[in-house]
């Protein structure tokens, strides 16, 4: 199968604890209760939407999945069936074998548990050892330090920072914070993830 195969709309990624599932519009309660905890939607440097946009934010996730910019999941948890959250594969690079992992927001409860790093594992080993990828990129906003570390502590990469590169919603400039994974690094930081999701 191709790299495109391997990542179709129908794309589904089962661990221990949680599922990442294609986008539907049955996941929108659950998706609204999730932005709920916690307010997220407050939060300038993410996307989260709120319950009243959230029609837009599917119809735009629809349109990227539609043109094969991005494969958009909802994260369950398992052992309650309860949605907590959304991430996605987005900038899909055939050619070049590479995809970046982002869009990534969770409700608070789920925040610092072992929700982020089975998504990690479960997304970063279908991009290298399914879709073969030679590097797996990340990108977030200067201020949002929390993804920062997180991103970090994953074993990826700062490569750099492209200052005033996009405009958000309320008007203020962001600075891209870009980082990377190689497909030669990515054995190691496996296993540290096994070894965190164990913990």
């Amino acid at each position: 199968m191709s790299f495109s195969e391997h990542l179709s709309n129908q794309l589904k990624l089962v661990g221990q604890y949680i599922a990442l599932e294609p986008l539907a519009e049955s996941h929108l309660e659950g998706l609204a209760a999730a932005a709920s905890d916690g307010e997220l939607w407050n939060l300038s440097f993410t996307g989260v939407p709120h319950p009243d946009n959230l029609a837009k934010w599917y119809a735009d996730c629809l349109e990227e999945l539609r043109t094969g910019r991005q494969i958009p999941f909802v994260v369950r948890i398992l052992e309650t069936g309860k949605v907590v959250g959304s991430t996605r594969f987005y900038d899909l690079e055939p050619s070049h074998r590479n995809l970046a992992i982002g869009y990534t927001w969770y409700a608070k409860s789920a925040q610092r548990t072992f929700v982020n790093t089975e998504a990690k594992l479960l997304l970063l080993t279908h991009a290298f050892e399914v879709c073969n990828c030679i590097a797996v990129f990340w990108h977030t906003h200067h201020e949002n330090k929390p993804s920062q570390q997180a991103i970090g502590r994953l074993g990826a990469q700062l490569d750099g920072v492209i200052r005033n590169h996009k405009i958000m919603p309320n008007g203020e400039l962001r600075d891209t914070f870009c980082y990377s994974m190689l497909d030669t690094e990515w054995p190691e930081a496996k296993k540290n993830l096994i070894v965190k999701l164990a913990v």
